[in-house]
């Protein structure tokens, strides 16, 4: 906890702050989703991106960063579905009753995705 005085007006007021926390960060919400968790997983993923795509050119697929953003929510699921995360968006994902827009959008992001994805040509030199 933070103290900070401040004087005004010749009286002088204390004012006692938390640090900020992730809980403070995550608590503003886009239907009940943390922008701070979809932002983070952004911006992770526009870092990453172009290590991926020089890791993805040795097997000859050429994908842009655009697409990596595009997957990004797609392979957040399937990665917490592997690791037994189950977190907010997972479980509204796998659930077969409900929230049929969250599932469309996932789909057409993983569409969007693929849809700028090249396959290389074989070199005349390779072995």
């Amino acid at each position: 906890m933070l103290k900070f005085s401040i004087k005004l007006k010749s009286k002088k007021y204390s004012i006692l702050i938390n640090m900020i926390t992730i809980e403070f960060l995550r608590q503003y919400r886009i239907f009940g989703y943390a922008i701070f968790d979809l932002g983070a997983s952004l911006l992770g993923m526009y870092f990453l991106a172009p290590l991926l795509s020089k890791l993805f050119l040795n097997i000859r697929l050429k994908i842009p960063k655009l697409s990596w953003l595009y997957f990004t929510i797609p392979l957040g699921i399937l990665i917490h579905l592997i690791v037994g995360n189950m977190t907010l968006m997972t479980r509204n994902f796998i659930d077969l009753q409900s929230n049929y827009i969250l599932k469309i959008v996932v789909i057409a992001l993983f569409l969007l995705g693929i849809r700028g994805i090249k396959v290389g040509k074989k070199s005349k030199h390779s072995t």
